[in-house]
């Protein structure tokens, strides 16, 4: 029976339309309630299964969340690890601005389950935040650095300009109702690319 890793045999086209629709239920139930208001219950109504049936493909929630997180975290990585070092410095960083922007566009919930893991500590994805996250953020700041040095961009804290791309962007995901109850009618992303490369254009010019 399958316990939630990789099946010993191929999974049949059953087998995987069903293992989808349980991921794609329980990222909107996690994005929404987050993991401790989520229930197995909510994710095998949300995906139009029955309990028992879920359970044959994921022997607990927290499997379901794992799974979801570590396909998430290549994914959130991505946009980061395009950042060229011999491409011209300040184009390099307004287009991982204007990458990370589209992230929260396209991938909302994916940013909230995101957002809520860390807000509870990270206890399922703390490994990867301190070993491949950690790694490729170095590897980058050692860029920036390097582009301060040779004045390409302005005097900044590599990690904190990280941050800030991080906190600037992913807000229009993680505090969507927020953001569109302020602005009502007006669609956020129409104006919010412009403004931001704005910002670091300001920051990042020597």
């Amino acid at each position: 029976m399958p316990d939630g890793t990789e099946a010993e045999r191929p999974r049949t086209r059953i087998q995987q339309r069903n293992r989808d629709l349980i991921l794609e239920a329980a990222l909107e139930v996690f994005s929404t309630h987050g993991f401790r208001g989520a229930t197995l219950d909510q994710i095998a109504t949300e995906a139009g299964l029955s309990k028992p049936n879920l359970l044959y493909y994921f022997p607990s929630k927290e499997a379901i969340h794992t799974e979801l997180l570590s396909g998430l975290m290549d994914n959130w990585l991505d946009p980061l690890r395009e950042m060229e070092p011999d491409g011209d410095a300040i184009t390099e960083i307004l287009a991982y601005v204007d990458r990370k922007l589209q992230m929260s566009k396209l991938y909302p919930r994916e940013s909230r389950l995101f957002a809520n893991e860390i807000v509870q500590g990270a206890p399922r994805i703390l490994d990867a935040l301190q070993g491949e996250l950690k790694q490729l953020v170095d590897e980058k700041v050692a860029v920036l650095r390097d582009w301060t040095h040779q004045g390409k961009i302005a005097q900044v804290h590599p990690y904190h300009l990280i941050f800030s791309i991080w906190s600037l962007t992913q807000h229009y995901a993680d505090f969507d109702v927020q953001v569109r109850a302020v602005l009502g009618d007006e669609e956020p992303f129409d104006e919010a690319p412009a403004y931001l490369r704005e910002i670091f254009l300001k920051i990042l010019t020597p």
